[in-house]
């Protein structure tokens, strides 16, 4: 009989955040953490999300001591959080990758101030042409623009990184919607402070490894 080694934690997250998750955990100089990145486009049929999730914890649970999610509710209605609460494992609190880059209460104050804004981070910058111009197929069909943004009247850019390169970028993409643009600097904002402690949590819980035979 052997005693199967289980790893500290485990990251489930969408992969819009897969570089600023990797990076936290670089800039903190966190171990024993493993990451696992579901695909982006998962967003664009978020009633898969809670399914796909909840595979990725079945498949990954035996052999961690923690999961924690990095997926805001982003558009399932709640049914992230019931797959969640079913398995026992804990998310970062918010609605979406806006709100806890930007913190919910100035995430708040800023969807007031203009509701009629469309947000931008830095992964939506580096794709834009792909998932916003050719994913919804202006490309093809110019018409279409007005018809996605037209309610729109600005692009705010909640920066998780500042060169100007990126800058560069989100200002052209603002021009191609026909919005006004502006810039916040958001950093990684909550998502720091939850993958921080999401790993001390899993180095302090201590908890009874399975048995091989």
């Amino acid at each position: 009989m052997s005693r199967t080694r289980k790893y500290p934690l485990l990251l489930i997250a969408c992969g819009a955040l897969a570089r600023e998750t990797t990076d936290i955990i670089r800039l903190n100089h966190l171990a024993g953490i493993e990451v696992q990145c579901l695909p982006a486009k998962l967003h664009n049929t978020p009633q898969l999300i809670p399914d796909a999730v909840r595979s990725a914890i079945h498949a990954a649970r035996h052999r961690f001591e923690r999961i924690f999610v990095l997926y805001g509710d982003c558009g399932t209605g709640g049914l992230l959080d019931d797959v969640l609460a079913e398995e026992g494992v804990e998310r970062i609190e918010g609605a979406h990758c806006y709100e806890f880059f930007t913190g919910t209460r100035d995430f708040a104050a800023l969807a007031d101030e203009e509701p009629a804004s469309f947000f931008l981070t830095d992964f939506l910058v580096r794709h834009f042409e792909r998932l916003i111009i050719k994913g919804l197929g202006i490309d093809r069909h110019p018409q279409l623009l007005p018809m996605y943004f037209g309610n729109y009247t600005r692009v705010v850019y909640l920066a998780q990184t500042q060169t100007p390169k990126q800058m560069a970028a989100a200002r052209a993409a603002a021009e191609r919607l026909g919005l006004g643009f502006e810039y916040r600097f958001t950093g990684y904002g909550d998502m720091d402070t939850a993958i921080i402690t999401a790993s001390r949590r899993s180095r302090t819980e201590k908890r009874t490894a399975p048995i091989e035979t």
